[in-house]
């Protein structure tokens, strides 16, 4: 097997990488037909008390396997984490601070349906110590919601917005395009309500049809690719004159609300993840880096944290590492510092110099020295760009 040369490793140091925690919350109350997540329906109440003490107990068992590090973001995901009460977050809450310390300046995201239900726990959230929430809305149309599958109409989700503004300083919306049927028009339509009740942030997305999921066996028709690049750019454009500002590949934010969290995952950060099917990123002190993933069953993942079953873990190759962080860090809009690239991997710049200097060539990424960035032409053709550093996996060992 191919390897990379001494002198292009050097050691980690695990105390300049932040790391975050993800918690997930597997149940829905409906699965939607173009959800890959790891989500499960018939959500039983009388589970809840022990699923918070198995992710307390999940993470007590991996805190244990390393040094101590500050905590720089929790983010509860699911399926659908408010179907959970106030009291079972802030019981979680709690028991992380207890075990590791949640700082005073700490974002603490979690995923919400707009649902009636879910949306009137809302105070009882921001109470547990919430404080930032993020919006599943995906349409403002009815007829799309249906197609969806989504179990909040139109009317719950502008009710579950006012009140989430109630309640946060910030939230986020996640919004679709590139619906069933859908026109530019009505694409617009929804992004137009989306900003104008937004409270710094919308993450906007276009729908794609994954592997394992209901739309993939029977896949609704979607907007032929003509009518999608017309709906990105006339979106764009709308986001130009918004105040928001693209940070990353779906997402726009005002200024200081980009989601601490999610820019974590794209610089290559750690992150511990607890829970039915959460994975995980962990840099150890022995300058290896591992990802790690627990069961996607419920019951299977209950079992294995009450015998303190570790979670899977795969130790990712040296050389695959440039590509991993290549993979994350063009995600984000103006790039990342140069510098990272050697705290985060271990390894000398020089190792992606050569592919880098011949996409500056040829226009898809910034010759600034000081950063690794596309250019905007680059940004438009990530896919290409990433794609040039898997096709340069092999050359990499040989420098």
């Amino acid at each position: 097997m191919a390897k990379l040369c001494e002198h292009c490793v050097t050691n980690l140091n695990t105390d300049q990488i932040p790391l975050a925690l993800y918690v997930h919350l597997p149940w829905c109350e409906r699965k939607c037909p173009y959800c890959d997540f790891n989500s499960h329906e018939q959500f039983d109440n009388s589970l809840e008390s022990g699923y918070i003490d198995a992710l307390l107990t999940d993470l007590e068992q991996q805190l244990a396997e390393m040094p101590p590090r500050p905590l720089f973001s929790i983010f509860i995901g699911g399926g659908t984490p408010s179907l959970f009460s106030g009291k079972s977050i802030g019981k979680l809450l709690q028991g992380i601070d207890q075990s590791w310390g949640i700082p005073t300046a700490t974002e603490v995201t979690m995923e919400a349906n707009p649902g009636s239900a879910e949306a009137a726990r809302f105070a009882d959230y921001r109470s547990a110590g919430v404080n930032r929430l993020s919006l599943g809305i995906q349409t403002f149309a009815d007829a799309q919601l249906t197609a969806l599958g989504r179990v909040h109409n139109s009317t719950q989700a502008v009710q579950a917005i006012h009140l989430a503004k109630n309640n946060f300083e910030r939230f986020n919306l996640d919004i679709m395009h590139g619906l069933p049927g859908q026109s530019v028009g009505a694409a617009l339509e929804d992004l137009e309500r989306a900003i104008d009740y937004a409270q710094g942030h919308v993450s906007w997305y276009q729908l794609t049809i994954e592997p394992n999921t209901t739309f993939w066996s029977r896949p609704p028709t979607l907007p032929n690719d003509d009518i999608l690049t017309d709906i990105q750019d006339a979106g764009e454009a709308r986001f130009n004159d918004s105040g928001l500002t693209q940070y990353e590949v779906s997402a726009w934010a005002a200024p200081q609300q980009a989601s601490k969290h999610n820019s974590n995952y794209w610089t290559f950060g750690d992150y511990i993840g607890i829970g039915a099917g959460a994975h995980g990123k962990i840099t150890r002190e022995n300058g290896t880096i591992t990802r790690t993933r627990r069961s996607r069953s419920p019951r299977d993942y209950l079992t294995g944290v009450s015998q303190s079953v570790k979670p899977q873990q795969h130790e990712i190759p040296k050389l695959e590492l440039p590509v991993e962080f290549m993979l994350n860090a063009l995600r984000l809009k103006s790039g990342v510092p140069a510098s990272l690239f050697k705290a985060h991997t271990g390894l000398e710049l020089a190792v992606v110099m050569p592919q880098i200097e011949q996409l500056v060539a040829q226009g898809l990424m910034s010759d600034n020295r000081e950063s690794i960035a596309t250019t905007d032409r680059g940004f438009r053709f990530l896919n290409d760009v990433v794609a040039s550093f898997m096709d340069n996996h092999e050359a990499v060992s040989s420098i």
